[in-house]
């Protein structure tokens, strides 16, 4: 029962949560991020990556193997109760290189990503803020470099400049900028119609205050959506130009070098040599992309609830 002559408390309207002082506008980040977490795929996805995050960087001080001296007495073990998943060719344990190799992918994935990411996320939203002539030539030197057969220059530019892990990050990240830029700058595009930049301009914002204050914060959920995808496919071609012989040179040990290692006594039956790495990649890859659709269909308010 309303008392007569009470007015009731206005309910609260939809997006909006009762704090003490108030009302407390919910951002779109807090709802994506709650859409992310109700994602199974998602929370899969994360695992995964947390997995390999403790197993290559806090495995090794868990489980200590030796893999700088080559041992061939200790050659081709198969799995069992001193290694694990057994020893390669030269001796060393398999488990213990999965771990290090593990490691090389996964910082040299992110730090390609995050680099590749911040040129095409630059490139972009300059490209998309100019217009007119500046965004045509620049969009037609991106098209041009997509048209360009990636493994093939990789692989060109690799035996010339692969010798460490950053010269194999720059690699890789020659080729992985082309698309965040093209995101970006569609995303710029559609941004710079909007009434808050109209609204930037008539206040004298400068064309660098609009790209750096205004387009840019605005279009991170595209370029956070990329990142995930960047890092799966820089961790590809790593594993392809590990399997290929242009990996990082010995002792530093990848994924790649390895698979190519036990494919070639595959036929032998030392099946460890292949099947543990090979998991381990494809694991690594699906996880990313999981993480990745889930992001995009959380902060892309238009897929929200489908």
């Amino acid at each position: 029962m309303i008392a007569s002559g009470t007015v009731p408390a206005p309910l609260p309207e939809p997006g909006l949560q009762p704090e003490a002082g108030g009302f407390q506008v919910r951002s779109g980040w807090r709802l994506g991020l709650r859409e992310f977490a109700r994602s199974k795929l998602a929370v899969i996805g994360v695992g995964i990556l947390v997995f390999f995050v403790l197993f290559c960087w806090a495995g090794p001080h868990v489980y200590h193997t030796n893999q700088l001296l080559v041992n061939p007495l200790n050659s081709f073990t198969a799995p069992g109760a001193g290694h694990p998943l057994g020893t390669d060719n030269q001796g060393f344990d398999e488990l213990g290189r999965l771990m290090l190799g593990g490691q090389t992918a996964l910082e040299i994935g992110i730090f390609v990503a995050l680099l590749a990411t911040g040129i095409g996320m630059i490139y972009g939203a300059i490209a998309g803020m100019a217009g007119g002539i500046i965004d045509a030539v620049m969009m037609r030197f991106v098209d041009v470099m997509l048209s360009i057969p990636f493994l093939f220059v990789v692989l060109i530019l690799a035996t010339r400049y692969s010798s460490a892990e950053l010269g194999l990050v720059l690699v890789l990240a020659v080729f992985s900028w082309l698309v965040p830029a093209r995101l970006v700058r569609g995303e710029v595009l559609t941004l710079r119609t909007r009434d808050f930049v109209a609204a930037a301009r008539a206040a004298g914002s400068s064309r660098r205050r609009l790209v750096r204050k205004h387009l840019i914060p605005n279009a991170l959920s595209v370029v956070i959506v990329n990142v995930t995808f960047q890092v799966a496919d820089a961790i590809a071609a790593l594993a392809a130009l590990g399997f290929l012989g242009f990996g990082l040179p010995y002792p530093k040990p990848d994924w790649g070098d390895q698979l190519s290692n036990g494919v070639s006594y595959l036929q032998d039956g030392y099946w460890w040599l292949i099947y543990p790495v090979g998991l381990c990649i494809v694991l690594v890859i699906v996880a990313c992309n999981f993480v990745g659709d889930a992001l995009r269909d959380s902060l892309d308010v238009r897929l929200r609830g489908h």
